[in-house]
């Protein structure tokens, strides 16, 4: 026999015999289904606490349209999901903390409005829902701003809603 043929039996795994008895996969399969819900349950958690933010992957990965799944891709769904999740929670705590960061700047342009010139926090940054901005700008305008008269203005809210225009030319009559 060749060294190479010798080199390959070594590195085979021996093989069981077929003994014919069936494997039950139930308590496997039911044990990642709860696994797999459990995660998609903290997934929706964690969508709804992040409610107002937009811009987060919520998204459940479907693989292949509905049927019944082997024991290894509810496998792989598990873990997927379990990556979603992790990716959800650190984007979730980046996006807390970067609001925080707003919220301590929002205060300190509330107390000095003079060292935080033309600065401006808008309500979605704060993780607030709907429009509106606080704008440190001057008092009575070019004269506030020669003489050193800062404030802080919070916005009416959402610009107006602009709907089609009429046409200059009126419609024809049917």
């Amino acid at each position: 026999m060749t060294p190479v043929l010798e080199e390959q039996r070594a590195l085979t795994v021996p093989t069981a015999p077929h003994t014919g008895v069936a494997v039950d996969e139930r308590a496997a399969r039911r044990t990642l289904r709860a696994q797999v819900a459990h995660l998609e349950r903290e997934l929706a958690e964690g969508f709804v606490a992040a409610f107002p933010r937009v811009g987060l992957d919520w998204s459940v990965p479907a693989p292949g349209g509905p049927r019944l799944l082997e024991l290894g891709e509810l496998e792989r769904l598990r873990d997927d999901l379990a990556q979603q999740v992790a990716r959800a929670r650190r984007a979730l705590a980046a996006r807390a903390a970067e609001e925080a960061q707003r919220r301590v700047l929002l205060e300190r342009m509330l107390l000095e409005p003079r060292r935080h010139k033309w600065v401006r926090v808008t309500r979605a940054e704060l993780g607030e829902p709907g429009c509106g901005a606080w704008h440190v700008r001057p008092r009575l305008g070019l004269i506030g701003m020669l003489m050193g008269w800062w404030q802080v203005k919070l916005s009416s809210g959402c610009p107006l809603a602009r709907g089609s225009r009429p046409s200059a030319t009126p419609p024809r009559a049917r």
